[in-house]
């Protein structure tokens, strides 16, 4: 797998993906420009704020990231956020307004570039792919709920996936659906699922959001509740530090540490599970820098907060893009489109960029993974629709921490009852092992050889010593000396140790050995440390089977 810096991906570029990435570049230009027009309003700002942002997130992303298809930029969940922050603190003054959410956008920024020099990007490691499948599912039936409004021209209001439906269901109930509208983004939803895969070389969602603004103009369907995007343009768009009250940095600094925590799990989870379908890898770190450049950048021109979009990468990677360039290009056509071709833009359709939405979300539910799950294991099945259920209930961010926190019970579960074995000689095969493994196998009278197959830590202390007990206990002749196999025992902590100090007191007061083997270096220093390795002694310590055999058997013959 490969995993470069953005900069680093373009000096080194293959040409082979050229085509691929401007026609990403070109496909993403037309879907991006009404979306982030949209999270402009939603985050309470001018729309045009939107349009300089997305150039300036995207290019900074493209250059620093580690994701070949990540599109970092204005995003619905941070909008909202934003939005709900800064109300009740602008008093109605849209210019306090703009300075407090460039300031918003600058402490995510300094907050996300702390957390990569301090190299804490490990946190991303916490989330394991059932998660990752889920969370693109429940992030896909978001995106799907969010278009329902556009789709069908019922007034949806609402800021959860349960608040859109209970406002699409009741508005639809009382005033009905427009049908033209609902005919257009359905279609081009259907349309794109046929055509993209038959096509692939063919920029299919540009040509039909250019053929559904040619269908609203020939049949005049703006007059039946048909709606278009507005006008854009870069006017009034303010460059610099904002310009705020020294009070302000202590109202935001929490509510920015929430906005930069929902940011970096969407972008990361987004990343990695991209990354998959790409064969290439994410830099956890990388992506605190990546995500802080892009958020300070936005600071700089007057924005908001970003993050990464799901449906824009999609639809990136749909549309044939490979490399960054495609956001390059696409900040690049951004400039351009509003500069030379506002008249084309304000002419398309926002039903049909709903079923664009809709199409790029469904392409985000991976069933074949949720079945290969349930075949390899229900658990973690179940752990993939926690993390979808948790989404849909509790937004991205607590969704995702449920699922991680039931992810770490699920492995402490595994890990605080492990495998353990009494191991023994097979004629069948060389060296030692598993006498369930190995009915037929044979153990040397009075030495009992025990496997514990996990590290030993407070969740397992009491089973391995109850193991230990029942080990010896079962041990027929009687055991003389009892050897711990520590090979599987990779990390201790104290609690750990006192449990292995009880097995060595019980040990003692029924007669037997106590001796270790494979014990590797940095378990024996904790040994020592905590004092047991003196009790048991290091010419009880031994580095494999045959050297404690060999151990055992002189001592046999001496007693």
């Amino acid at each position: 797998m490969a995993s470069r810096v953005g900069l680093l991906q373009l000096l080194h570029y293959d040409r082979h993906h050229l085509r691929g990435d401007l026609t990403g570049g070109l496909t993403v230009t037309a879907y991006l420009i009404p979306q982030v027009m949209a999270y402009s309003a939603l985050a309470g700002l001018p729309a045009q704020t939107g349009l300089i942002v997305i150039v300036v997130s995207m290019s900074l992303y493209a250059l620093l990231g580690s994701s070949r298809l990540l599109s970092v930029g204005p995003e619905s969940t941070t909008a909202l956020m934003t939005a709900a922050v800064l109300a009740p603190l602008a008093l109605g003054d849209p210019l306090r307004y703009a300075a407090l959410a460039a300031l918003l956008a600058l402490l995510v920024g300094i907050y996300a570039l702390a957390s990569g020099v301090l190299r804490l990007g490990f946190i991303g490691d916490l989330l394991s792919r059932p998660v990752l499948i889920g969370y693109m599912a429940g992030v896909a039936v978001i995106m799907i709920a969010s278009q329902l409004g556009k789709v069908t021209g019922v007034d949806v209001a609402g800021d959860s996936f349960l608040e859109d439906l209970t406002s699409f269901s009741r508005n639809a109930f009382a005033n009905g659906v427009s049908w033209p509208t609902m005919a257009l983004g359905l279609g081009v939803a259907a349309l794109l699922l046929i055509l993209t895969p038959r096509f692939p070389r063919v920029p299919v969602p540009l040509v039909v959001m250019l053929l559904s603004a040619l269908v609203v103009a020939v049949f005049g369907l703006e007059a039946y509740g048909v709606t278009t995007v507005d006008s854009v343009s870069f006017s009034g768009v303010h460059i610099g530090l904002p310009a705020v009250e020294s009070g302000d940095l202590g109202l935001l600094m929490l509510p920015a540490l929430g906005i930069f925590v929902v940011g970096y799990t969407d972008n990361i989870l987004t990343a990695r599970a991209f990354a998959v379908r790409t064969d290439s890898r994410i830099r956890n770190n990388q992506e605190f820098l990546a995500m802080g450049g892009a958020n300070v950048g936005a600071a700089l021109v007057g924005g908001f907060p970003v993050s990464s979009s799901a449906s824009r990468t999609v639809i990136a990677e749909a549309s044939g893009a490979r490399t960054q360039l495609y956001s390059l290009t696409a900040a690049a056509l951004v400039v351009v489109s509003v500069l030379a071709f506002s008249n084309v833009i304000s002419a398309f359709p926002n039903a049909a960029l709903g079923g664009l939405v809709i199409y790029a979300a469904i392409r985000l539910i991976d069933v074949g993974e949720f079945r290969r799950l349930w075949s390899f294991r229900r658990r973690e099945f179940l752990l993939a629709i926690s993390a979808t259920a948790g989404v849909l209930l509790f937004n991205i961010l607590y969704g995702v921490l449920a699922a991680v926190a039931i992810s770490v019970v699920e492995l402490l579960t595994r890990v605080a009852r492990p495998h353990s074995a009494v191991l023994g000689r097979s004629d069948r095969v060389a060296g030692w092992h598993d006498l369930d493994d190995y009915p037929g196998a044979t153990q040397i009278p009075g030495l009992v050889i025990f496997r514990y197959d996990s590290p030993l830590f407070f969740a397992n202390a009491e089973d391995f010593y109850d193991r230990c007990r029942e080990a010896i206990a079962s041990s027929h002749p009687p055991a003389r000396w009892f050897v711990v196999n520590m090979e599987g025992i990779t990390e201790v902590d104290i609690t750990g140790l006192d449990a292995l100090d009880e097995v060595l007191s019980y040990c003692a007061s029924s007669g037997i050995v106590l001796a270790l083997d494979h014990v590797k270096h940095e378990v024996l220093i904790m040994l020592d440390r905590h004092g047991i390795g003196e009790r048991i002694g290091h010419d009880r310590m031994f580095p494999t089977h045959p050297t404690a055999v060999a151990a055992y058997e002189e001592w046999a013959l001496r007693n």
